[in-house]
Formats: structure tokens, sequence, C-alpha cells
């Protein structure tokens, strides 16, 4: 069979678009362009990526909200765009009123889109991706962890998820799959540690009692 047409921004092609579920848009985070006017079926549950209605295979999507982000709605995230697709029948901007994403949600969505494609490298399910990036706002929000990169805060995230989902890896294991060398992630978990009944829930545990790491 045939494949189907890519959407893509032609000033940032490598972006992953966002979808205004309201408008039916396929929006460039980089830029807000609308590179696709209306090629989702606001409609319906169901749509599919391509410019026009599908017939097969239709992809389930959920809320258009991501809780993670202090924006919320991804409708929040579109910046105004200069294409034709960006305006109305009228001339007006359909994005006007709409305000940009701010640079903290902007570096949680980029530490998020990181997290995944760490953890794709081994295969870990959505279940261990969801919780870094859950823990990862925890630390990012409460400034914890300040001078510290964010690819550093990941990982040590990624190793305290994959323990607490019952899949646990090692520093090194992480450091190969993040690029962050294995000392960086300990002295960042090393971090985290005593931080935890501040940034946690109370119920959460860490399987790795900070006394029982290897010294620096």
């Amino acid at each position: 069979c045939s494949s189907l047409p890519k959407v893509q921004c032609p000033n940032h092609p490598d972006a992953i678009l966002v979808e205004d579920y309201r408008a039916g848009d396929m929006i460039c985070p980089e830029c807000g362009l609308v590179v696709g006017d209306r090629v989702i079926d606001v409609g319906s549950e169901w749509r599919t990526f391509t410019n026009e209605k599908a017939t097969k295979d239709p992809s389930r999507v959920g809320d258009a909200q991501n809780p993670l982000l202090n924006g919320g709605d991804l409708t929040t995230m579109i910046s105004k765009g200069t294409g034709a697709a960006s305006f109305d029948e009228f001339g007006n901007s359909k994005y006007q009123n709409r305000r940009t994403m701010s640079s903290s949600d902007r570096a949680m969505l980029n530490a998020f889109k990181e997290i995944s494609t760490m953890a794709d490298r081994i295969n870990l399910p959505r279940n261990i991706i969801d919780q870094t990036n859950n823990l990862f706002k925890q630390v990012y929000e409460q400034k914890s962890l300040k001078g510290r990169s964010n690819d550093a805060i990941a990982s040590a995230c990624l190793y305290i998820a994959c323990r607490q989902e019952g899949v646990p890896r090692t520093f090194k294991e992480i450091g190969d799959i993040t690029g962050v060398a294995d000392v960086t992630i300990r002295q960042s978990y090393r971090l985290i540690y005593p931080r935890a009944a501040n940034l946690f829930p109370p119920d959460f545990k860490f399987d790795t009692p900070v006394d029982k790491l290897p010294q620096l």
C-alpha cells in the first residue's frame, strides 16, 4: 500500500507538530506556523495525520491537555504563524489571542521529548516515561538541582522511575542511553534523595538508599 504523505513544517522539518484539536490544525511549535489547515477531524475522537479523511486504520486520540505543562491545553502553546493557513477568510490571525509557550513549559516539553527518546532506545514502556516526566516536573519546578543540566536531572529521574516500576537499570546503563556520565547521574540522584519528602508524594519510596550508593 502507498505511504501516507508526511505533514511537516517547511522551516523546521524535524519539529514535532502540535495538534490543535479545537481548530483541527497542525502547528509548528518552533515558529507557530500552521502547516496543515484542518487536517484533523474535530467532529470525531478519531483522526489520522493525513490531509484527507481516512477510511482505514484511524488513530485514537485522547484529551488535548497535557497536565504536566503549566499551560495545560496544547492550544496555549501556539504562537502567531505567518503562513496562509494561519489566517481566516477575513485575513485575521486565527491565533492572535492565544499566548505563546512559556520558557518553563518549553524547557519541560524539550525534556519530555528527550526522555521519550532515551526510553525508546531501550524499549522502556509508556508507564516509565510518564513516571519519569512526573519526577522531572517535580524536581524542575522546585528548582532543587539548580545548576544541573536538564539532561542530568532527566537521567536521574529515569533511573528512579525504572527502579520504581520494577525494571531497574544501573547508572552506567542509563548513562549509555542518555549520553550523561554515570558519575553525573549518581551525583544528581544523591542530590534528589534528601529532598524526596518535599518533592514527591508521601508514599513515594526510593529503591536505593543514598548511604548505599558508591562513594564519589
